[in-house]
């Protein structure tokens, strides 16, 4: 029997050679469940927009990066701009020349993203330094770390580039399952360590290089076709301190040791959107968007909380008192980290929520799709 991703998954499947996907998905076509109403909620915590600013679309899988007192976004059309984390105000713009498809990795001086036909583009605060054109789709932010541009295509394939002139430094080639995930993958850095998804399993690399130095895998799919089988790490990782945590697409929750390349936990769940989380708590959705924290030494359950159920739930952010979800109305729900009793609410644009909320030092970004910039105070 097939097992069946939900509408958002469907959309997220992306085929390396299994002319079979379309097939197997056309039988997965039940009608959605309709979410559940919103009840009124006596809030504890004040949600208040600070500022407001506004981009092109937001359809593609965004990531805002967070350097320096900035919030760096793109959006469809192929406009990078980084706004200051404060006041909103706009330091610089940019433009890929084509839409994009993934972004933004930065450093704090260098910014990339990746366009629909398959073109990395890094530029220098704000200018245009380097472009490349690769193989393969990207549908995961670059990550700019010590000089060098992470790419990873929805092949798997990571490639590193010099970040001042894009000489191509290595590539990394592993089998590969039939079928990958056409959304963001796992891509980070842990001290002098790459860290990258490679289906279920995360891996560590010795970023001069590209040699693997160790490899964990955080579930183990099972089934009796490529479609059942399929558990990519999904992106954004949450890395605390030496332990990374991640989500195996509708498959697992697990967390590892960077340093040692060892598992530390890992629980059967479904779901298709990263966690977020801390030292005590691991936090996600699951396929029908109910919400479960993990203690993070541990793995055992803490808490649920149903009350948002097939809502479209972005990644959350998880703060000191609450933890932030976005959803599928452009609403950004506040639930109490102690017990995930919702706690606050508060409307956006009406469109739904694009990307997992991000942090600055005193506020909190919230992208929609329709291209709405929120920043938050912080509850």
């Amino acid at each position: 029997m097939i097992a069946c991703a939900s509408a958002r998954g469907r959309r997220a499947l992306a085929t390396t050679g299994l002319a079979a996907a379309a097939m197997l998905l056309a039988a997965c076509a039940a009608e959605k469940p309709k979410p559940t109403p919103l009840e009124p909620v006596q809030p504890k915590v004040e949600l208040r927009v600070l500022w407001r600013a506004q981009v092109d679309a937001v359809k593609f899988p965004l990531s805002v990066a967070v350097r320096n007192g900035e919030y760096i976004v793109g959006s469809s059309d192929g406009a990078v701009a980084a706004f200051d984390a404060a006041t909103g105000a706009a330091r610089w713009r940019a433009h890929a020349g084509a839409p994009l498809s993934a972004g933004v990795g930065s450093d704090g001086r260098y910014a990339a993203v990746a366009t629909r036909d398959d073109v990395i583009v890094v530029f220098d605060n704000g200018v245009e330094r380097w472009r490349k054109h690769l193989s393969s789709r990207i549908t995961t932010a670059p990550l700019v770390a010590g000089e060098r541009v992470f790419v990873m295509g929805v092949d798997r394939f990571v490639s590193a580039f010099d970040a001042q002139d894009g000489t191509l430094l290595w590539k990394l080639q592993r089998p590969g399952d039939a079928l990958t995930l056409a959304q963001p993958g796992v891509l980070a850095a842990y001290k002098n360590t790459l860290l990258a998804g490679q289906g279920a399993h995360l891996i560590g690399v010795e970023p001069t290089r590209g040699r693997v130095e160790w490899d964990v895998a955080l579930a183990n799919p099972r089934g009796t076709n490529e479609v059942e089988r399929l558990a990519d790490l999904v992106g954004p990782p949450l890395r605390l301190g030496d332990t990374v945590c991640a989500r195996a697409f509708q498959s697992a929750v697990g967390c590892a040791r960077a340093d040692t390349g060892t598992l530390r936990w890992s629980r059967n769940v479904g779901g298709i959107q990263a966690v977020g989380g801390d030292t005590e708590l691991v936090v996600g959705g699951d396929a029908s968007d109910r919400v479960t924290a993990w203690k993070t030494p541990s793995g055992d359950i803490a808490w649920t909380q149903e009350g948002l159920l097939y809502r479209g739930l972005s990644a959350p952010l998880m703060l000191e008192h609450a933890v932030l979800f976005g959803d599928f109305e452009g609403y950004v729900h506040a639930l109490a980290r102690a017990d995930g009793q919702l706690i606050g609410r508060l409307a956006t644009d009406g469109s739904p929520v694009a990307a997992q909320p991000v942090r600055s030092s005193n506020s909190v970004l919230v992208v929609t799709r329709n291209g709405g910039l929120f920043a938050l105070a912080l509850p």
